[in-house]
């Protein structure tokens, strides 16, 4: 099987880069069904580390609705939003980010590189563990028949590399290929 990310802005090009190739549209603009494999993408059902009971819409809910910033606490009206707009938080709005809250009630905050492999990596892991199952077989299938590019607006796939942010499709890529990154998983989820 042979995946490869690229960047979405720069679509022009894959055909040169990648002849004959399945390219796919991993993103929020991508069609369906593979737009289910975006993090604003609302699943439902999904758990929240660190706060048993409680779950939220989407991946980028989570993620959004435990940052802390300096005028801004957790938000948990992010946790609920289905139409995928209006999810992010900036410091432009809020001042700075002090870090993720370690669930929505939680004492500690959890620094960028602690919340990446705390929060979203198992976040996501879970969504495409309970939520994507057909969707990965369909990758699978097709990379079975020849190379695929996966499109993502971001090209990191190193969750510790912090200087950039990460892309969900390179994390999509790393469970295809059995390389996913180590995490802690929550007994909640």
């Amino acid at each position: 099987m042979s995946f490869h990310l690229y960047n979405r802005h720069a679509l022009a090009h894959v055909g040169k880069r990648f002849p004959g190739a399945t390219v796919l549209d991993l993103t929020s603009r991508g069609p369906d069904p593979w737009v289910r494999f975006s993090p604003f993408y609302p699943h439902r059902g999904v758990p929240i580390p660190f706060t048993p009971g409680r779950t939220a819409a989407s991946v980028e809910g989570v993620w959004q609705a435990l940052k802390v910033f300096s005028r801004e606490d957790v938000d948990p009206s992010k946790l609920d939003v289905t139409s995928m707009k209006g999810l992010k938080r900036t410091v432009r709005r809020l001042g700075p980010c002090l870090g993720h809250r370690e669930g929505l009630a939680g004492e500690r905050l959890l620094s960028y590189a602690e919340a990446r492999r705390r929060i979203y990596l198992p976040t996501y892991r879970w969504v495409l563990d309970h939520r994507l199952g057909a969707e990965l077989a369909e990758l699978r299938r097709l990379g079975a028949l020849g190379p695929v590019v996966l499109l993502d607006y971001e090209t990191n796939p190193d969750p510790d590399d912090l200087s950039r942010p990460l892309s969900h499709v390179g994390l999509v890529i790393h469970l295809l290929q059995g390389t996913w990154p180590d995490i802690h998983v929550f007994s909640n989820m």
